[in-house]
């Protein structure tokens, strides 16, 4: 007898539910053994087969959900992107609402265990080697990014306004932006630095610029 997934919609609500929940399922599953190949092997050793291979899954199954290697590529660094933003802008929402904790809390979640694995932090690597000659790599990247930086520019805006700080907000952020993202690739180069130094690092340029507002301990109660 074939499997309930071959046959046809009957009409009953719950299959429908099932067959989704399944197909979910395993593009997740695919997407997952993609983020793995890429750690393993990189971006031009990645293939269909090796990913079929590392989810435990058909070859046949593989280009029925994604069709192409491309196809598969863009889920992932889709996933990898939303789960980044939705990581961030959570934090940002919890942190109490002064620009202060609220900053803190962004530059805290860059470094959460969460996001900065070795197999996602060598992904982010093999799409960012290949994001300079492939627009669609760019424009996912790049939303997020600009996104992320202009959250960064008003809380930065709004310490000066608080505080009288003579930097120029646009500058501060461009520079604080730099300072994480080269903390980022350090951890993806794997040269030894930990995740904790670097977000001890990162401390230390919000404490440097907004000392008013920053200890190393957390944002001032004042």
């Amino acid at each position: 007898m074939k499997s309930t997934d071959a046959l046809p919609d009957a009409g009953v609500p719950g299959d429908r539910k099932g067959r989704k929940a399944s197909k979910e399922t395993r593009q997740q599953q695919l997407i997952e053994a993609t983020i793995d190949s890429l750690a393993k092997r990189g971006y031009a050793e990645t293939t269909l087969a090796n990913v079929a291979d590392g989810a435990g899954l058909s070859r046949g199954i593989v280009n029925f959900h994604f069709e192409s290697k491309e196809r598969l590529l863009i889920a992932t660094l889709q996933f990898m992107a939303d789960e980044y933003a939705g990581h961030w802008m959570g934090a940002y929402e919890k942190a109490d609402p002064s620009p202060a904790a609220r900053l803190w809390a962004l530059v805290a979640a860059d470094f959460d265990r969460k996001l900065t694995t070795r197999r996602k932090l060598a992904a982010w690597c093999a799409f960012w080697g290949e994001a300079k000659s492939r627009p669609t790599y760019q424009a996912l990247c790049g939303a997020r990014d600009a996104r992320y930086q202009q959250l960064f520019e008003d809380l930065i805006t709004a310490l000066k306004a608080e505080a009288g700080y003579s930097f120029e907000p646009q500058a501060t952020t461009l520079a604080l932006c730099a300072t994480l993202e080269g903390l980022w690739w350090r951890l993806m180069m794997n040269d030894g630095l930990t995740r904790e130094s670097a977000h001890a690092s990162a401390i230390e340029f919000l404490v440097a610029f907004f000392p008013r507002h920053m200890t190393h301990a957390g944002p001032n109660p004042t």
